[in-house]
């Protein structure tokens, strides 16, 4: 009877033990769980509108338009992405792709292009009516893509045209402008020639220290590799690099990389993501 007595009170002082050591492990999760979430609801990320703020009435719906970098700016985005291209006679145009009605235009003199016409109407913009729309609100900064051209030779020659076009209009300022580009001869002679300024590449293949060696400062990585190797941007983090993220456009994928602290998010819907992020985003400074 004793023995019996005895042994079922250690059974119950044991089951006590596991019931506290159990809640205790459990109040311990709870609260790594809220510091986690603390810390997502309280890091702050920029928005890129991704080509401008070109999916709206007001910009005519037309990407790398001037109105979409000004409804950018009136929007009060951080960064306003566009992309840039180099005519065969070194003339540089705010345009996506490297090939218009078939005919190359890093191949091509500014002739061939200077008549196409955007969904709002207007012309290809050139670089230069670009910055001159930015230096009117130069708080939206500029993510200035410059593309994969030809040839090497023909990607520096664009590097250094870019380089003194910004310096012409006053925007060679690395609070104003920073570079990315899926080439990494570009990033690296983004890197050599504006010291100081962030220059992100766009591509996969190089790791965070491989870039850092190159002196390429940021990752603008797409937002599906980063969430399937988040050990990219803690090694980037780790080494002071810059990491953003591109094109994020659905709600679950925007919640997804502010919550990976991502610096930047590039998007075609700035407005939606804007509702998402909420006093989490940092906005351009008011004018």
């Amino acid at each position: 009877m004793n023995r019996t007595f005895a042994f079922l009170a250690g059974a119950a002082s044991v089951a006590a033990a596991c019931l506290i050591g159990g809640q205790e492990m459990k109040a311990q999760n709870n609260m790594m769980m809220m510091q986690n979430n603390a810390m997502s609801v309280t890091h702050k990320v920029a928005i890129a509108a991704h080509r401008g703020y070109w999916n709206c009435e007001e910009a005519g719906y037309a990407r790398n338009s001037v109105a979409a970098l000004r409804c950018a700016q009136e929007a009060g985005f951080a960064w306003s992405e566009f992309d840039v291209n180099m005519t065969a006679d070194g003339v540089l145009l705010v345009v996506h792709d490297g090939e218009l009605e078939g005919k190359r235009i890093d191949a091509s003199p500014y002739s061939e292009f200077q008549e196409i016409t955007l969904e709002n109407g207007e012309k290809i913009p050139l670089l230069g009516d670009y910055l001159m729309q930015a230096k009117e609100c130069p708080s939206t900064g500029l993510i200035l893509e410059l593309k994969e051209h030809s040839t090497p030779e023909i990607e520096d020659k664009a590097v250094k045209a870019t380089v003194a076009e910004l310096r012409e209009h006053g925007m060679a300022d690395p609070k104003k402008v920073m570079f990315i580009s899926f080439s990494i001869n570009i990033c690296r002679q983004f890197a050599r020639l504006m010291p100081g300024f962030t220059v992100q590449y766009l591509g996969d293949g190089y790791s965070p220290a491989r870039l850092k060696s190159m002196g390429i400062t940021g990752i603008d990585a797409d937002f599906t590799s980063l969430a399937d190797t988040p050990g990219t941007i803690d090694e980037a983090r780790r080494l002071g690099m810059s990491v953003n993220c591109w094109t994020v456009n659905k709600t679950e994928d925007i919640r997804k990389m502010a919550g990976m602290k991502i610096n930047c998010i590039t998007t075609d819907f700035p407005m939606e993501a804007r509702k998402i992020l909420g006093s989490r985003e940092i906005k351009a400074a008011a004018k």
